[in-house]
């Protein structure tokens, strides 16, 4: 049976529907094209060579009762076996392994390619922080060094 009344509606509910099959386009285009901020500068510690990248620009975020900031970091150098453990914070200074160890945020994670780490921080960035990396070797050495962190960060 014919519609009898050709509503704006009934002329272009299909057309509607076919633009709504492009967005998975468009959102799979974005997956698979990210976009990271730039690196931090490479610094050499004891044998290992290590360069953090954030993963995205903005201010850290809550996860389990405590404020983060994602982190990658790539070893360039140095046998990434021969650490024992290694922890990432952002603040005044770094955070003794003692306190550390004591929970699951802030430790790296991953593999020789990449290690990930959900680096701890306050709510806010204040002038004096920086981002510490504290590594412990197999051997019971602890290697500590920082970057200062990024201008733009601070203004947040």
């Amino acid at each position: 049976m014919a519609r009898l009344n050709s509503s704006f509606w009934n002329r272009n509910k299909f057309k509607l529907s076919g633009l709504l099959l492009l967005l998975p386009v468009y959102f799979l285009y974005r997956s698979l094209h990210p976009s990271f901020p730039a690196a931090m500068a490479e610094l050499l510690l004891g044998e290992f060579s290590i360069v953090p990248m954030p993963l995205e620009d903005g201010p850290p975020y809550q996860h389990d009762g405590e404020y983060i900031k994602d982190f990658m970091v790539t070893f360039k150098q140095g046998d990434v076996t021969r650490i024992r453990q290694a922890y990432m914070n952002i603040g005044k200074t770094a955070l003794p392994l003692s306190q550390m160890e004591r929970g699951d945020l802030g430790i790296l994670h991953g593999s020789r390619y990449g290690q990930h780490v959900h680096a701890l921080a306050a709510a806010r960035f204040s002038a004096g922080d920086r981002l510490w990396l504290t590594l412990e070797t197999w051997q019971g050495n602890t290697l500590v060094t920082s970057w200062p962190l990024p201008a733009a960060w601070l203004m947040r």
